[in-house]
């Protein structure tokens, strides 16, 4: 083991201190910052995540590797979390049966973090659930249940609700008409109202 005579070795510990100093007061990573062109991306994706990069990139008037690198920053970046096909409910009902959505909410004898968090995490991982909201006031979750007929939905209840000795209430409301679905977020209204202010 070689020897490091007393000045070399204050000279080490004094970088060794000036880099632990800039390594730990260094700003974090800013997180990104979208603009009007990540913006329509965002946008057209959320409509039609089946374009191809060349059409994306016509569309919000950018050159197709520009497009392609900014696509990937947000993917990286978290803003697009998956990309997902929507069925068509009404050529499955023609096909499975018309199917039951049941719009449910839940509410807990106990509220505590842990018992939310115990009811959640059954909720999610069942496949009937759809969605699932944690809500306030009034009930403690909403839940948006498909089911493929009521007996369905009563085996469904049973899991989830009879068979929790912590669920208080359930009310359960059945869709007669889906009137409107989607699964798009108003970007573009938003950063058009936050530039005129």
């Amino acid at each position: 083991m070689p020897l490091i005579c007393h000045c070399e070795r204050s000279v080490a510990i004094q970088c060794l201190r000036k880099h632990l100093i800039s390594t730990t007061t260094k700003a974090p990573m800013n997180p990104i910052e979208l603009d009007a062109i990540d913006l329509q991306l965002l946008d057209s994706l959320q409509r039609d995540a089946s374009m191809s990069n060349v059409a994306l990139a016509e569309k919000v008037n950018v050159s197709p590797p520009t497009c392609l690198r900014r696509v990937k920053r947000l993917v990286e970046g978290g803003w697009i979390e998956r990309q997902i096909a929507v069925l068509s409910t009404d050529k499955l009902g023609a096909a499975l049966g018309h199917g039951l959505t049941a719009l449910v909410e839940v509410s807990l004898d106990q509220q505590g973090a842990e018992h939310l968090d115990a009811f959640e995490t059954r909720a999610v991982a069942h496949d009937a659930v759809q969605q699932c909201w944690r809500v306030s006031p009034g009930p403690d979750f909403m839940l948006v249940v498909q089911a493929a007929d009521m007996p369905h939905y009563l085996s469904i209840s049973q899991a989830l609700f009879t068979q929790d000795a912590n669920v208080r209430n359930v009310k359960a409301f059945f869709s007669t008409k889906r009137a409107k679905f989607t699964t798009t977020w108003p970007v573009l209204d938003r950063h058009v109202a936050s530039s005129s202010r």
